[in-house]
Parts: structure tokens; sequence; C-alpha cells
């Protein structure tokens, strides 16, 4: 009998289990997934505690990769043999097997590993919407990119300055600033000991940026705000360091008429031909050599518990994949 991490009730890492689970034949539009590999991703760590709320018991994760093992009644695009991926709704990632929508799949091309696909697609088509479509960038756009060198803030600082954009990155180390350098971010902050706010008016001349994405919330959000020029935006999306507690909108007026969203992946991928077209346009990146995929860190699926503990300490980098 396959195995998944479940969680009866919210609270740390502790909570994760590592259980034996019933699977089951697909039902109607869906597909029973053998998987081979889990991504990580800090949106687990919100169900886990509880801020992001789920229905218990429950299994994380969104993001994964695996074959087909069987198909559901009216399921054409997709055989039993067949090497997808997914990062979306419902959760259950961390599994052995589980059943997922078969809309919500994509295969995975030749020249793309398993552990590439399964940290990528979450982080991957979130960088492709942040810079294709929530914020359009290209070489006359300078920006700010909150965490850098993590998951999402390594492909995002690529894909930035493969559009020509000039990146500035924050991060919390010199050994994280040298990873963030060599994936695209040309001016790396190291916010411990560095104002960031300073440093990004004396790398701009004053000029300040076109965008800031921001990934990690209370810490950084007001702050955020003073790196903006004016009509600038703010791209709010995520909250690694706590919610953004209420504030005056008049705040964006006095601050330049600035301009506030906090998008989310799964509006952005919701119709099957937006998630297909950003999945190919991310895939495309990668086979072109354009972003490379980076697995820093790899854990046994069972060893969830460990994973999340250093995600949460900023003790990984990158992408982090749980290996079944």
């Amino acid at each position: 009998m396959p195995h998944a991490i479940r969680f009866y009730e919210t609270g740390g890492p502790e909570v994760l289990r590592w259980e034996e689970v019933q699977v089951g034949s697909p039902g109607k539009g869906e597909v029973r997934l053998r998987h081979t590999a889990v991504g990580l991703n800090f949106i687990d760590v919100y169900h886990r505690s509880g801020l992001y709320p789920v229905s218990l018991p429950a299994t994380p994760g969104l993001e994964a990769c695996g074959v087909v093992e069987e198909v559901g009644e009216g399921v054409t695009e997709l055989k039993p043999g067949d090497r997808v991926a997914y990062a979306s709704p419902p959760l259950g990632a961390y599994a052995e097997e589980r059943l997922m929508p078969a809309d919500r799949v994509v295969k995975v091309p030749e020249g793309i590993s398993d552990q590439q696909a399964a940290s990528m697609m979450l982080k991957g088509m979130t960088a492709e919407y942040l810079v294709r479509r929530t914020f359009r960038l290209g070489s006359e756009h300078t920006i700010l990119v909150h965490a850098a060198a993590g998951g999402v803030g390594l492909i995002l600082c690529q894909w930035a300055r493969a559009l020509g954009a000039t990146v500035i990155g924050t991060v919390g180390s010199d050994e994280k600033a040298r990873l963030a350098e060599a994936h695209g971010c040309q001016y790396p902050i190291v916010y411990t000991r560095e104002d960031f706010v300073a440093r990004v008016l004396d790398i701009t001349g004053g000029h300040k940026c076109d965008v800031v994405y921001d990934s990690v919330g209370k810490d950084t959000f007001m702050r955020s705000l003073d790196c903006l020029r004016m009509f600038g935006t703010l791209v709010s999306f995520g909250q690694s360091s706590g919610p953004v507690p209420p504030f005056d909108v008049g705040v964006l007026s006095a601050k330049g008429s600035l301009y506030l969203t906090r998008p989310t992946l799964m509006h952005y991928t919701a119709r099957r031909e937006d998630l297909v077209m950003s999945a190919n346009a991310l895939f495309q990146m990668v086979l072109d050599g354009k972003i490379r995929i980076e697995i820093n860190q790899t854990y046994p699926l069972e060893e969830a518990a460990r994973a999340h503990r250093d995600l949460q300490g900023r003790k990984t980098t990158g992408s982090t994949v749980l290996l079944v």
C-alpha cells in the first residue's frame, strides 16, 4: 500500500506523519499518478501551520513529477506511461501515489529531469506570470527582487535578465549573494548588514525601481514602497515573514501614485490554456539554457518534517525536492 505525509492538526513540522493511504482508481477526468519527485514550497508551510486554512486531515503539497499509471473516463490527452508534472490544487503531492484532475497535469518534455520538473513548476510558472503578465518586463526596467536566492528568486532573476531588465536583489548572506549573482542578479544586497532602500537609491542614482517583487511580506512591505519610482508597481506575491498588516491606501498616492497587486499562480493558471502556455514557456526557457534549474537540497519524502524545519530556518537555497 502506498504511503503519504498527513497532518491532522495545524502546527509546526512535528504534526507531519508518514502513513499508509488508499488511493483507488481514477474517476471521470482523473489520472492516477505514481510520483518520482515532489517539490517543496513555502506555501506548504502556510497550509501546515494554518496560515492558509485547509480541511483536515490533509496531505500537503501542490507540486510533483511522476508517471501516469491509469486514466479515468474521458481522459484523452494522457495515457499510462506518460511523464507528467503539475503545480496546482488539490493538495496531496506529498504522496507516493495519488489521484489528480487530468486538466491540471502537463507532459514533461525530453531534456528535463523528474527532479527538475518537480522543483520548477510552481516556482517557474510563478516567475513566468510575474515577468510576462503581472508586469511585462523589458530592457528598460529596473527591478528589485526580495529573497533573490530563494526558489522563485533564482528563476525570477534569470528570466528578468533574459528579458534585459536591470536586476537588484536582497539576500541574507554573502553566500546567498554569490548564488543570486550567478543567476542573473546584478546587484545583490545583503539586507542583514545593508539598508536595502538606501542601496537601491545608490544603485539607481536616485531613480528607484519600476517594480518590486516581494515574497517576504510583513518585514519588507512598507520599505518596498520606498524603493519604487512614481507610478511603480509593488507585486506582493508571498509572506514568508508573516502577513502584511492593514495599511492606509493613501500611502500609495503619497509615495507616487503607486500600483499594488497581490497575485497568485492559481488564478494565472486557472484556465487549461493558460496553464499549458505557462508551463511550455517555462520548459522552453530551460531547454534553451536561459534558465538553470538547480536542486540544492533533497530529502526522502518521509523526512518532510526535517525539510520544513530547514526551509523555515532559512537553511535552504534555490529549489528543494522530496524524493519518492
